[in-house]
């Protein structure tokens, strides 16, 4: 039998991450008071009952398909000598990988990698070549940013076998980057590299072709770096408001710099969006209720930022954190564009943004909030998208998330409260399921804006959105991340990472829609609106995975027999791939093993296959999936991130080996023999 492997993040803090990452990324929050103290039904409570009986006789019909792929598994070589051909579902069929510690992006045998860019590099006309001992603000400004994590890969016309790649920076962690580095006392130098460093990063690339590779193009005219200080505008019901108005922005309309960017989405439109998350850490001296309520602390940052410009001290700068938490929009095809905050989508910590069109062509807008026991929203556009490239195309295009309702979830379980137990199993009835509605928040027009809740102004409810979701009765979900829409199906998968608060001491217990108490591996839900239209205010749900060990009787994987699934712990970032197939990548697991990536297919008698297709490297998160017919991209994201380790002492090498700088980078990973992954 072999060994267990050993946990690489401290087991005392939570979803399996190490102290740095909590401290770097997210500021402590599963350490602090949790922000959500209103009286709204747990989705764990929601979900505890699960299994249906309805699963159950489809797993009875699965065990046939489970036992041909445990037949052809265990086949002898086919003819000439070759290995059998892998079983699957269609994008799936590659041997998966096991779990593992390697320090390493590790791949099926049969697929080849590269790095495609890595923090540092040079992407535009006269920045350096990357020093990581003589780094400066004006250097980071034109190099690729750090700790890499929504990616967006756009056409670019009229420039064959090239793309836009865009990339999202969501962090720093300044222990890694600086030799000698101080905590409690960063030099402003340090400090302008950081602010450099987040952001978003535009480069084009050049696929090489019979491979998967992609090659940067330096200095393109479309390269671009977005960064702490680049100038945003404010739009929505709450731009100009008194809410928004700082000493150095009395129009309450123009932002400096977008912080802490996690996944996002591509429109169809073409433009990019990018959600602000942990936003609260970089703030300090806060001490209002509203404050607390977004976990903002009330003494100094970990960063100290405050220490070199006002804006980050709340108690000097009272309305300047109120202009973070919003989802961005990022033109990549306009490199004179200003991006836009947009306000109408609500402030909290947006995890992710995805797009789908109603059937007239309107908007909707998926994101999380990605918070122990808060909500996931929905927006949904009033004015229809116009097609075509041209100015005025684009110019009204970019005002569709001005206008339109955004709306908080609530989820209702189908089985008696007493049938969820917290352990994760099913309920009587079999499954964890039931019904849903839209509750509206705000309606935003081209003459104002209108609140639908009692005792909020719709300013108010655009820049308190939390607030508003506790007043109106949201159900309180685990960390809800990435939000994905099925491009064949119209159903929308939601990612809830864990949270192993659920169910302990004065916190909310399990439901339906969050069955385990102390939920440290997550879950995806499935939801199908009513009559598969976007703009439906109900829906249906069901539990799709309940992520962990498979011998654990608690997971669930649709109903797929679980000795031919790969262990899952804590999904994160979520994609389609051309197939229907749901892609899965992890943030923290708490299996003993490094994250990774995973494909499920969704659909067919195979609905619920879930199978390893990478791993990351020691300490790294696998961010930012996309998969496309002969590539997958990842963004691998802090690199090296464990308790104790410092540029004098790296906890991982990785990706130009001993003696390198440990560097946050963007991988391609395409089969070695040219053809479609998985197939």
């Amino acid at each position: 039998m072999r060994k267990p492997l050993p946990l690489i993040a401290t087991p005392s803090h939570p979803g399996g991450r190490s102290a740095m990452t909590c401290r770097f990324r997210c500021g402590d929050a599963c350490f602090h008071e949790v922000p959500n103290t209103s009286a709204n039904a747990y989705i764990g409570d929601v979900i505890a009952g699960a299994l249906s009986r309805r699963s159950v006789m489809r797993a009875a019909a699965v065990v046939t398909v489970a036992g041909a792929v445990g037949a052809v598994q265990a086949a002898p070589a086919a003819a000439h000598g070759r290995p059998p051909k892998p079983q699957g579902a269609r994008g799936l069929r590659f041997t998966p990988v096991a779990p593992n510690t390697q320090d390493a992006v590790v791949v099926p045998e049969g697929y080849r990698q590269d790095v495609v860019i890595r923090w540092g590099e040079p992407i535009l006309r006269g920045a350096p070549a990357f020093d990581p001992e003589r780094q400066s603000a004006a250097a980071q400004a034109g190099q690729f940013g750090y700790n890499n994590d929504f990616l967006a890969l756009l056409p670019l016309p009229g420039e064959r076998h090239r793309q836009v790649l865009v990339a999202n920076h969501e962090y720093t962690d300044e222990v890694l980057m600086f030799r000698g580095y101080d905590p409690a006392d960063p030099t402003r130098e340090q400090v302008e590299v950081a602010w450099a460093a987040h952001g978003l990063s535009a480069v084009v690339v050049e696929e090489e072709r019979g491979s998967g590779r992609l090659t940067p193009v330096r200095r393109h005219h479309l390269n671009r770096r977005v960064t702490a200080t680049t100038e945003f505008r404010l739009t929505g019901p709450a731009a100009g408001s008194e809410l928004v108005k700082t000493s150095v922005d009395r129009s309450g309309r123009r932002v400096l710099g977008t912080l802490n960017n996690c996944s996002g989405g591509t429109t169809p439109w073409g433009t990019t969006l990018h959600g602000e998350e942990n936003f609260n850490q970089y703030f300090a001296n806060a001490g209002r209720a509203t404050d607390k309520r977004y976990g903002i602390g009330t003494g100094a940052t970990e960063r100290k930022w405050e220490r070199f410009d006002k804006r980050f001290d709340v108690a000097r700068e009272p309305n300047e954190v109120h202009r973070f938490g919003y989802v961005v929009e990022f033109d990549p095809y306009d490199p004179e564009s200003t991006p836009r905050k947009h306000t109408a989508l609500g402030r909290f910590k947006h995890e992710a943004a995805t797009v789908r069109l109603t059937d007239d062509g309107r908007p909707v807008v998926y994101t999380g909030d990605d918070e122990r026991f808060d909500y996931f929203y929905k927006f949904v556009g009033s004015k229809r998208m116009r097609h075509g490239s041209g100015r005025a195309a684009r110019e009204h295009n970019l005002t569709l998330l001005d206008e339109g309702t955004l709306y908080v979830a609530e989820l209702t379980g189908d089985s008696p409260a007493e049938d969820v137990d917290g352990s994760g199993r099913p309920p009587r009835d079999g499954e964890f399921d039931g019904s849903g509605r839209w509750i509206p928040l705000v309606t935003a027009t081209a003459h104002g804006a209108v609140s639908h809740v009692e005792g909020m102004s719709a300013e108010e409810v655009c820049v308190f959105t939390r607030l508003a979701g506790d007043k109106v009765g949201a159900t309180k979900m685990d960390r809800p991340e990435d939000i994905e829409p099925s491009p064949r199906t119209g159903k929308v998968y939601v990612a809830l990472t864990n949270n192993t608060n659920r169910g302990v001491g004065a916190n909310a217990k399990a439901d339906e829609a969050n069955p385990r108490n102390a939920n440290k591996h997550g879950h995806v839900l499935e939801l199908t609106e009513r009559w598969n239209e976007a703009q439906s205010t109900t829906f249906a749900w069901s539990l799709f995975l309940v992520a962990g060990d498979p011998k654990d009787p608690a997971t669930y994987f649709a109903g797929f027999p679980k000795e031919y699934v790969s262990p899952i712990s804590c999904p994160d970032n979520v994609a389609f791939d051309p197939h229907g197939n749901l892609w899965i990548s992890t943030d923290g697991s708490q299996l003993g093993s490094h994250d990774g990536l995973f494909g499920v297919a969704t659909r067919g008698d195979r609905r619920g296959e879930l199978k390893q297709f990478l791993t990351v490297p020691t300490g790294a998160e696998t961010c930012g999936p996309l998969v496309q017919d002969r590539r997958v991209l990842v963004a691998v994201q802090h690199p090296g991130e464990v308790d104790g380790a410092s540029v004098e002492k790296p906890a991982s090498t990785w990706p130009d080996g001993p003696g390198r700088i440990v560097r946050p980078a963007v991988v391609a990973v395409w089969r070695a023999d040219g053809e479609d992954i998985g197939v």
